[in-house]
Formats: structure tokens, sequence, C-alpha cells
């Protein structure tokens, strides 16, 4: 494959004169594994920097939705790209995901999905060496501090809590809400999650689609269950909704006075869950935010950016945002997380480093 120049450098090395500069070569065969909620865009931010660094790509799509990858594989395929660059491997993820992994011509795994399978696939490349890139999970927290303008917030809230039905690892998973705004705060997020309209994802009316299987409404379920025997307070939704038959589909659900030990705010539920923690003071939030293994986004609401900024220095996650929900990411910027959200990080240009090796080449250039 093509090197790329990166930095150059020219200082004594002794007595001689030597010019240095480094090149970025490519790694070899990327393993690029995409989950089931964005099938086409999460395998897009794996693909296109490992193919624009001079990578040939194996993608193994979730048997939840292997179909897109496949199309891509058309598309790409018809745009000329050579034979055996880009290639899609369709099945189980524990046999044929492993089997990639172990592959001897492997250089680099690329995954987006759950934090127990990532572990996994870490451990299996550190056998051999070889590098990840580990998008994982996350319980990102939306904290609204006192003076926050509570209609942004809020709207923000139901956007991070209910788009996509909660599927996404950056979904706002903990509203971390100040005691004195809480009460209205509640109250205006259960009014939005009652006004949505649930329905299939093919219809552009709906509002609150269905979940991506029957485990995943089990899982919903179960944790808000747990939530209720253990004291919290049901504003809205709480039962699968029987609207359509057959379907796996959960109400948007606004949960309030949660104890932090709760299932819901301990474990990522990826559903229509909103989880309204209380707080006094903002070293509680700070704390509340922290505790917890993950690290991937968090919000911040308030008119103090002096607040926010503090705040936000003391939040550990690969993201924080200051009165914009979690739920944001730019595709030309850096984004991953910290803990056991992740490793490495996505983004055109941050994905190209990750994808290549470092080279130094020396000339000396000294007389005679």
């Amino acid at each position: 494959g093509k090197s790329y120049p990166a930095d150059a450098y020219e200082y004594p090395v002794g007595n001689d004169r030597r010019f240095l500069f480094t090149v970025r070569d490519p790694m070899g065969v990327i393993v690029a594994i995409g989950p089931f909620n964005f099938p086409l865009n999460l395998l897009c931010h794996k693909v296109a920097p490992a193919l624009a660094a001079g990578n040939p790509v194996v993608a193994k799509p979730t048997s939840s939705a292997p179909f897109t990858a496949l199309r891509l594989a058309q598309h790409l395929q018809a745009s000329g790209i050579p034979p055996g660059v880009f290639n899609v491997v369709i099945g189980p993820g524990g046999a044929i995901g492993g089997a990639l992994v172990e592959h001897p011509r492997t250089r680099l795994v690329t995954f987006t999905g759950s934090t127990e399978v990532g572990k996994q696939l870490a451990e299996a490349a550190g056998r051999h060496a070889k590098r990840v890139i580990l998008e994982l999970g996350g319980l990102d927290p939306f904290i609204v501090l006192d003076d926050a303008a509570l209609d942004v917030a809020v709207a923000a809230a139901a956007r991070g809590a209910f788009g996509y039905s909660g599927q996404v690892c950056t979904a706002s998973k903990r509203f971390l809400v100040q005691e004195a705004v809480a009460d209205r705060f509640g109250t205006a997020l259960a009014a939005r999650a009652q006004g949505l309209r649930l329905g299939p994802a093919s219809e552009e009316t709906t509002e609150l689609g269905p979940l991506i299987d029957r485990a995943a409404v089990d899982r919903v379920e179960r944790m808000v269950e747990d939530a209720r025997r253990r004291g919290a307070t049901v504003l809205t939704g709480g039962r699968r909704s029987n609207a359509f038959p057959g379907g796996n589909f959960f109400e948007a659900t606004v949960l309030d006075f949660l104890p932090e030990g709760a299932e819901v705010v301990r474990q990522e539920p990826f559903g229509p869950i909103a989880p309204i923690l209380r707080f006094e003071k903002i070293e509680d939030a700070v704390r509340i935010a922290n505790a917890t293994p993950y690290g991937l986004q968090a919000s911040v609401y308030t008119r103090d950016l002096a607040r926010a900024f503090r705040v936000a220095k003391r939040i550990r996650a690969g993201s924080v945002h200051l009165n914009d929900p979690t739920n944001l990411r730019w595709d030309a910027l850096p984004f991953g997380g910290v803990k056991e959200s992740g490793l490495g990080r996505e983004g055109i240009r941050d994905a190209m480093l990750e994808m290549t090796e470092v080279k130094l080449i020396s000339v000396n250039y000294a007389d005679g």
C-alpha cells in the first residue's frame, strides 16, 4: 500500500547532520464488526478510513441486520474497487468473529457493540499483539442544574432517551436533575413521552419504533420492574405496548426517585427509558455520573458556562456536551469512550491514525 508523509524533524545527532521524517504505512487486513442499530452508518465509520489509509477490509455485520453490508459491497464493486479489497462475511458472531480475529493476516479489529463482546475480542486480539478499536456501551449521564433552561433541557432529554427507542450507545440513560427543578423536569418529560406516536419504523409518522427483538423487550421490562421494587415512581409508561400485536414495542417510560442501586442505572437498558436521579449538590452529580464502569458521552445543562466547564472537566467520558444532548457525533471529529466504553478513537482522521503504522526514516546529508 501507499505510504503517507507525517512529520519531519531536523536536529544534530552527534557530529552528523541528519534529516528525519516519518511516514504512515497501511497496517494490512482490518476486520470491521458492526452492530444492528446503524448497520450502514457505523460500518462506514470503519470501512471509509480503512480503505482511505490503504488497508483491505473484511466486514462482519451483525446477524440481526446483515443485508446492508452486502448492499454496500455491491456499490463499492460497481464503483470499480479492486476485487478482494472489501469483503463481507455473514454468519454467527461467535464463530466467525472469533475466526477473523485469530486469522494471521488480520492486523486490526474495529468493533462496535456490547462491552462484554468487546472484552472478548480484545483478549483474543491481545494474544496475537493485534490492535483493536472498540466502541462499546455507555450509561451516558444527562445532568440538569437548577439554572438550566428547562424547556430546552426537556426537549433534548426526550430526543436523547427516546430517539431510536433508546437503542443507541450514546442515548441519554441517566438523568441527573438538581432537586430544585426535578419535579418540573419530570412532569414535562413525562408529558413529552406520552405524546410520542408509537408505530412501525417504516412509517414516516412514527416517533417511537420497536425494539430489535423480544429479548430486548424482556430486558427493558425486567429493569422497570426492578426499579419499581426498589421504590421508584413510574411517571409514565413502564409496560409493553399491545398496540401492534406480535411487535416488540415498549412504551416510552419515565422513572423518578431512582435509587442508585437500581439495575436500570447500573446496566445499559438499550430501550426507551428515562430514569431520573435527584441530587442536591453539584459534587453529588459528578460522583453519580462517574459511579459506573462506563464513560462514553455526557451532557450538562446550565446557563452558567463557568459551572458547565467545571463539571465537564470532572466527568470521565470521551465527550461532554454542554447544553446539547448526549447523542451527538460529528464524522470528522474524534469519537470514543473511556473506561469500559472503549479503546481508541473513530472519526476519519483519528481512525486513519489508528489504522496505520508509523515509520521513521533518517537521511544523513553530512559533507563527505
